[in-house]
């Protein structure tokens, strides 16, 4: 029994919850907020009975900070929301939206020209060393769980929010469409970063979840230059950066940024960790099984 559940809930978790939102946004983009409150508190639950590594479950003096972090970022994004009517007005190129595509349709559009945005500046804050101390706040966790995907520094998560809404808003996305996305993007980091004990099998080709994910968060320097997708595993076959293997599990122990063992824990210092001095440490020694 647990093993069909491991195998069935990511897809019922994505496809219901964003099939949810299409249905109540016929109704008001304003039910998208307390849908997504549900969506937490599945995910919570869902990762209480069925972890993928218990003591992930357990707080290590970061619970207060994950949640300031999310408070700040979907601030932020409820703003950019807001702005969206204005920004359209300046940049949108007059008809080029196809407005007249079913809605699912078009929140599927939405959802491929944003993830190609993302997923390039991913690779990028991994490339561009000013780009990676704006990145690096994410990475600085040693334990994954759902609330992780939401982890960032604010500047970074407006680089990438340009990065992926820029085309978009050129194209004349509609505010209800930039809402659904917004809540696409936010159930998608969920099971991204997910201790749920999630069964993938042939779907891992497709979705960028949390089994591909949790080797992006490996310490051991570049080892962990891979899967920088959001969405779609497609971006990693074009960037030759895909990679998976049964032979090493992530566990604790492997998370984080080997080569800064002593990155600030609290919220107000890893909005200053960017712009100050480091010390790097000896990166640890990439295991075996993990060589590419």
């Amino acid at each position: 029994m647990k093993r069909m559940i491991a195998g069935l809930y990511a897809p019922l978790f994505w496809g219901g919850f964003i099939g949810g939102a299409l249905w109540l946004a016929d109704v008001s983009t304003l039910w998208l907020l307390p849908l997504f409150g549900l969506a937490l508190a599945v995910s919570f639950i869902a990762e209480w009975a069925l972890p993928y590594e218990p003591c992930w479950n357990r707080p290590a003096g970061d619970r207060r900070r994950d949640i300031l972090h999310a408070l700040v970022n979907e601030a932020l994004n409820a703003v950019g929301l807001l702005a969206l009517p204005g920004l359209a007005a300046l940049l949108a190129i007059d008809g080029a939206w196809p407005r007249e595509w079913p809605l699912w349709l078009q929140l599927g559009l939405a959802i491929f020209i944003a993830d190609a945005g993302i997923s390039l500046m991913h690779y990028a804050s991994h490339r561009v060393s000013w780009l990676w101390r704006l990145h690096a706040v994410h990475h600085s966790v040693e334990r994954l769980y759902g609330f992780n995907g939401l982890m960032k520094h604010p500047l970074h998560q407006l680089l990438e929010a340009t990065s992926g809404l820029l085309p978009l808003l050129v194209l004349g996305i509609p505010s209800q469409v930039a809402a659904l996305l917004a809540f696409a993007i936010a159930i998608q980091l969920l099971l991204q970063h997910s201790n749920v004990d999630i069964r993938m099998g042939p779907l891992r080709w497709i979705f960028a979840w949390a089994p591909l994910h949790r080797f992006h968060h490996m310490k051991y320097g570049r080892a962990g230059d891979v899967n920088f997708a959001l969405f779609f595993n497609v971006w990693d076959w074009l960037l030759g950066t895909g990679f998976y293997t049964r032979e090493y599990q992530i566990r604790q122990g492997d998370l984080g940024i080997g080569s800064r063992v002593d990155f600030p824990r609290n919220y107000v210092a890893q909005l200053l960790d960017p712009f100050a001095a480091v010390t790097l440490n000896r990166e640890p020694p990439v295991p075996p099984a993990l060589r590419r």
